[in-house]
């Protein structure tokens, strides 16, 4: 029996206290941008008002998209409860490129602070330095 490959898309769904907040920090993270909303919708509001979503819980979900189509989706929703234990899953943001430039990580890094994230530690092991960061809500993430 022949199999045949089967095309897999990648969404990262990311639970947030505050999804509009968080999009933010990551789209400034990532270069990502807002997901427009879908064809036949001039706003999200308009998408939410056809399939019945009350207007108060638009600001439940957030979603980016990779402008150049090539990263996975990603979707910011609402939880009830905080975070309360080390991530098991983390980005690594490579910014430096092929000649390790330290400027361009420590350039993002400040960025990032400004846009509310924190930095936990700064780390060097087998001959490649980053920087372990936290995101707004204590979602742990490294740049490189």
């Amino acid at each position: 029996m022949e199999t045949r490959p089967v095309h897999v898309r990648v969404q990262v769904s990311v639970d947030a206290a505050d999804p509009p907040r968080l999009a933010r920090f990551w789209a400034l993270a990532l270069g990502y941008e807002d997901q427009p909303p879908p064809p036949g919708h001039d706003s999200w509001e308009a998408f939410a008002a056809s399939v019945g979503m009350p207007p108060e819980s638009l600001d439940d979900y957030a979603a980016l998209v990779d402008p150049a189509g090539v990263g996975p989706r990603l979707l910011f929703q609402r939880v009830p409860e905080p975070k309360t234990a080390k991530n098991r899953f983390h980005l690594d943001i490579g910014v430096a490129g092929p000649d390790d430039d330290h400027a361009l990580v420590e350039a993002h890094v400040a960025r990032l602070v400004d846009a509310g994230g924190a930095v936990v530690a700064r780390r060097t092991e087998n001959g490649e330095s980053w920087v372990v960061m936290t995101d707004p809500e204590g979602n742990e993430l490294c740049v490189q």
